[in-house]
């Protein structure tokens, strides 16, 4: 019975992840705390279980998902070569740093931070989408993908709701930016996952069938069915428009942000 729900969960976060670049943690997350919780386990680790299990899923997401994008000419890989050091550098620090908050107060922060996000972007949706070519030089990239990278691991979704608006913000269309995310979301979770499961051993959790803080059969079930639907929804990107598609995307994040938000008040 757990295998299926790690499944259902898998389909919807895999679609998730290609149609708007976001890795599939935002839908991974908040399901798999419920799930945890409802499994009994420990409270006090749920939250980062949840946490480095999204990441370790989004290796196998953002493969999927990237590949799709790419041959949709979605990915600039340029920048996607300017960000990945600092991705690296800031997942592996987030991971250390989710590491010493409580399980209550990461759902705070994370509730906070996706709410803002939401409203920036549907902010967004009022103003005419240009397509220009002033992308930041390729320090300022690396700097805002170390930002991007703590960010993420702390917030376990591969990056896409902070590197979606940071490149939409430049001017690269709604669709370039969902792929190039896609893309950027390796880096992020191979690193996050990697700290994850670091920090997690050394704290030594009691919980069965887990390597640090990565639940191993929630990652194999996810992983497997998100590997396919990943590709459906980067086709249904492609199929939107710039400004359908931003609307859906505030209103995923708005949903997500009021959960933990009230998760975490209780």
């Amino acid at each position: 019975m757990e295998l299926v729900i790690f499944l259902v969960i898998g389909a919807a976060a895999g679609f998730a992840a290609g149609i708007f670049g976001i890795g599939g943690g935002l839908i991974i997350v908040p399901l798999l705390y419920v799930v945890f919780t409802q499994m009994g386990y420990p409270p006090e680790v749920i939250m980062h279980m949840a946490l480095g299990t999204s990441l370790a899923t989004i290796v196998v997401t953002s493969i999927s998902s990237s590949i799709a994008h790419h041959r949709n000419g979605a990915v600039i890989w340029s920048v996607f070569r300017n960000l990945t050091p600092g991705l690296v550098i800031g997942s592996f620090l987030g991971a250390g740093i989710a590491r010493l908050l409580s399980g209550a107060n990461l759902q705070l922060i994370i509730g906070i931070f996706v709410v803002w996000v939401a409203y920036k972007m549907m902010a967004g949706t009022r103003q005419m989408i240009v397509q220009q070519s002033t992308l930041p030089t390729a320090f300022k990239q690396f700097c805002a993908g170390t930002g991007i990278g703590v960010a993420s691991a702390i917030f376990g979704i591969g990056g896409g709701s902070l590197t979606v608006p940071y490149l939409n913000y430049y001017g690269v269309l709604m669709q370039r930016a969902v792929g190039t995310s896609a893309a950027c979301g390796l880096p992020i979770a191979i690193a996050g996952a990697f700290g994850f499961i670091f920090f997690g051993m050394k704290e030594q959790i009691n919980v069965p069938n887990t390597i640090g803080f990565v639940h191993i059969y929630a990652f194999l079930g996810i992983s497997i069915m998100s590997f396919f639907t990943a590709k459906l929804g980067a086709k249904a990107a492609h199929a939107l428009s710039p400004t359908r598609l931003k609307k859906c995307f505030a209103v995923l994040l708005l949903a997500v942000g009021c959960f933990f938000l009230m998760k975490g008040s209780l």
